[in-house]
């Protein structure tokens, strides 16, 4: 069920802004700065979100939270419909912002309580199941274009009511003895954050997650313009555009599988070489196969890297800080997602696409190597996390 919730709500979330988000804003005749605004606006929120969201599932569990969360899915794209200018759609996009901010880590989290044997890969199976809804948004969403914008929305809305009936399934958690105080609720997100700020793991990991949403971000909102320019038409966009999110899905596991047994570091660390290829690609040959073939390879990458991100945090957590810790890891990557369409949006005035890209890639190589050296030692924590929580 809590697949389903996944599945169901990223189709919502992503459908909104893949690929319909930026042709959307420039119909109203927003300019390429500005679009960066819009894309990120969502995101933001996310960066102030995220980690209170997953302390307070840690206290009143993950069920209740996801409901909220489940809530803001199913309403925000109707407000789509009534969007006639750029502050207008910057401000639901804000509001849609909540939906993913909350769910995000607590979905995590909720899936590092029940597993620890093999969590990598169990983690990647309920993140292809989102990756499903996120592969065929695009394609849905290129193809509702056709039919009008606001089509698009509804279908939006459609899913997002449908993520709320499968999250009113999940079992409900048992109620704590004592009821949560303020004092106690602040003291155990005190504690959880200390915990977290003192795990040099969990912050290099987090950084590293926000970069690789950094590249993403530059792709997902700024691709569609550029194969626009390249003469590739709207459909053919979507199968880009979906093709990297389907070879996403399809390696995910595998890649959760072979971080379990090689370990997270070197898995990590190749993904990130991975994703400069990609980025590089992307450029080499800017016409349809040049694009599909760049942005599979950037899908690939993305497995490679994110099956990994999260359960090395879970792995350095104690488990009754699993929501805290997961909301600093997305909070982080939030900040690298949103400033991924602004600073593309300002840098391509004077790199323009392919430059760009290009820069990106070196990016990604200079994380490679910061990762590398900063996370000798990730045995030793993972160990003392395990001895700690068996006390």
């Amino acid at each position: 069920m809590l697949c389903g919730v996944g599945m169901f709500a990223i189709l919502s979330s992503t459908m909104s802004k893949s690929p319909v988000l930026p042709l959307f804003a420039k119909h109203l005749g927003v300019t390429d700065q500005v679009l960066g605004m819009v894309a990120a606006a969502s995101t933001i929120v996310g960066i102030v979100v995220s980690l209170p969201a997953g302390a307070l599932s840690d206290i009143f569990g993950r069920r209740a939270v996801l409901l909220t969360a489940m809530f803001v899915f199913a309403t925000a794209p109707v407000l789509y419909l009534f969007v006639n200018s750029a502050g207008a759609l910057v401000a639901v996009r804000v509001y849609h912002g909540l939906s993913t901010a909350i769910f995000g880590p607590v979905a995590m989290a909720y899936v590092a309580d029940m597993t620890k044997a093999r969590r990598a890969e169990r983690m990647s199976w309920y993140s292809t199941a989102t990756l499903v809804g996120r592969s065929v948004a695009p394609i849905l969403g290129a193809a509702l274009i056709y039919i009008s914008y606001h089509s698009v929305y509804i279908a939006c809305a459609v899913a997002g009511f449908l993520a709320l009936a499968c999250s009113l399934a999940l079992p409900k958690a048992p109620k704590p003895a004592v009821a949560p105080t303020r004092q106690s609720m602040t003291r155990q997100i005190a504690e959880g954050l200390v915990a977290v700020g003192h795990s040099r793991i969990i912050l290099i990991t987090s950084i590293v997650e926000a970069m690789q949403y950094l590249a993403f971000g530059a792709v997902e909102t700024f691709l569609p313009l550029y194969a626009v320019e390249q003469g590739i038409s709207k459909w053919q966009i979507g199968i880009i555009l979906g093709a990297q999110i389907v070879t996403l899905a399809l390696t995910k596991p595998l890649s959760g599988r072979t971080s379990d047994k090689l370990g997270r570091r070197p898995v990590i660390a190749a993904g990130l070489f991975l994703n400069a290829v990609a980025l590089v690609g992307l450029t080499v040959y800017p016409h349809f196969w040049g694009f599909l073939i760049g942005a599979t390879i950037f899908g690939l990458a993305m497995s490679v890297v994110t099956a990994s991100t999260s359960a090395l945090v879970a792995d350095v957590s104690r488990a009754k800080h699993y929501g805290t810790s997961l909301g600093v890891l997305s909070s982080i990557m939030d900040v690298g997602h949103a400033s991924g369409p602004i600073i593309t949006g300002f840098v391509l005035g004077t790199l323009h696409y392919a430059g760009t890209y290009r820069a990106l890639a070196v990016l990604m190589l200079v994380a490679m190597a910061v990762f590398a050296f900063a996370t000798g030692g990730i045995e030793r924590e993972i160990g003392a996390t395990i001895e700690a929580d068996g006390e």
